[in-house]
């Protein structure tokens, strides 16, 4: 029996995924958890199992295609078996059956004539062979004219797919529709260039010349894309300000040194400075609901607990998992949770309801030397704070004691300076006498 695979939904705020790459084709036999495509959200990246077993007998989605959460991807059954009931009639990408017959008719004749001989091939494509393109591909290119002799297919099988179209006509290669609608048919290909007579020594030499204007053109990934968006929907949509402060750590860093003196024995995990900071922002932030808070379509919601965000840095960009309920945990837990959420992070395996739902965010550049810096504030959050690289200072009484600077970034539509001023102030005074802080 022919099953149907849906795009699965990742998180109730995803509304659609992009197909990556395809681990099995048309044909295929598959077994029930034999991983199918994989996939991204926004900020997430996944591997389907196949849930039947049976062949691979329709793919309706390429690799780079935007697909709609519980939409079809393909459908699994028994060699030939009909499939028509299963096929999504109104799908923009189903194609017609006239035309599925008749590419199954021009294929069994394909099949034959190689039999008997081999076909000779005068270009990118076989002369007298229709064309593969995706539906979205071609209907791009006969919409633009997009001259597809210039360009190599880059989807399964030798498939013309919608990004080959875009190269073309990013590059410039156009051509009137007539001439589409030939290379499509297999009436036109391009012929391969005759071999060039021996240059003169001297435009030899110019070939041999060095290209200095030689790049590599990466496309952006779905993460990218989307920090893209939400960056720049922060900066033109609020009024941004940062203050920087300093606060002396000599207390917080005695503290740390005895955690790591003793903290094996007392069977404590390993805690960082950065989850210090993270422990000290989750007790104060209840104090400041101003600063705890979210703003979208003109409605602050202010939160009860401290749900924290905390951004990694990771191979695919920065994510930023939320530690919810961070003021309900002691400074223990607190880091181990840290620790979890990172290590999610950084194998792809969060899930956008995992990044959602912050009411304020941590960033902490100082490990890399940072010593002030402008967080950027990730909407719909009013609030973001960056930790910045320790440095030495003189005391009035010209001792030296070791400063941690920080860095607040706030939306001045919901923020005034003076509250924002405040939160960092208690902050800092919190920081300063970290064992009174445990003590609350």
């Amino acid at each position: 029996m022919a099953n149907l695979a849906i795009m699965p939904r990742q998180g109730q705020s995803v509304e659609s995924c992009i197909i990556t790459a395809w681990h099995k084709k048309v044909g295929d036999k598959v077994s029930e958890g034999d991983i199918l495509y994989s996939y991204e959200t926004d900020k997430s990246a996944f591997d389907e199992p196949s849930l039947f077993t049976g062949t691979l007998l329709k793919v309706f989605c390429e690799e780079g295609d935007v697909v709609p959460c519980l939409d079809p991807v393909c459908i699994i059954g028994e060699e030939g078996e009909d499939i028509s009931a299963l096929l999504p009639k109104t799908d923009a990408k189903a194609e017609a059956p006239a035309e599925a017959k008749e590419e199954k008719t021009e294929e069994k004749k394909e099949e034959a004539k190689a039999e008997t001989a081999a076909p000779v091939a005068t270009g990118k494509v076989v002369a007298g062979e229709r064309v593969k393109i995706s539906p979205r591909a071609k209907r791009l290119a006969l919409e633009s004219g997009a001259d597809l002799t210039k360009v190599d297919p880059s989807g399964p099988n030798g498939r013309f797919i919608e990004r080959d179209v875009q190269a073309a006509l990013d590059i410039g290669y156009r051509t009137d529709i007539a001439s589409v609608e030939a290379f499509l048919r297999g009436e036109i290909v391009e012929a391969e260039e005759e071999a060039p007579a021996a240059a003169p020594a001297a435009a030899q030499a110019a070939v041999a010349a060095p290209n200095f204007g030689e790049y590599e053109e990466i496309p952006m990934s779905g993460v990218r894309r989307a920090i893209a968006r939400s960056m720049h929907a922060s900066l033109s949509e609020m009024a941004q300000l940062t203050l920087n402060t300093t606060f002396d750590a000599t207390k917080m860093m005695s503290y740390r040194a005895s955690l790591k003196a003793g903290s094996e024995a007392m069977g404590l995990p390993k805690i960082s400075l950065n989850d210090m900071v993270f422990f000290a922002v989750s007790r104060v932030l209840p104090d400041h609901p101003e600063i705890n808070a979210t703003l979208k379509d003109d409605k602050i919601r202010q939160y009860a607990h401290a749900n924290i965000g905390l951004a990694v840095d990771t191979d695919r960009g920065l994510l930023v998992p939320t530690i919810f309920g961070a003021d309900t945990m002691s400074l223990a837990e607190l880091a181990k949770a840290n620790k979890a959420a990172a290590a999610k992070a950084k194998d792809g395996a969060l899930t956008p309801d995992e990044m959602s739902g912050g009411s304020f965010t941590v960033t902490n550049l100082g490990s890399l030397g940072i010593e002030s810096f402008t967080p950027v504030i990730n909407p719909p959050q009013v609030a973001i704070l960056g930790v910045c690289a320790m440095t030495n200072r003189l005391r009035d009484d010209g001792t030296v004691y070791p400063a941690m600077g920080l860095s607040l970034t706030f939306d001045h539509r919901a923020i005034d300076g003076a509250p924002a001023a405040r939160f960092l102030k208690d902050l800092c005074t919190a920081l300063e006498n970290f064992g009174l802080l445990l003590a609350k």
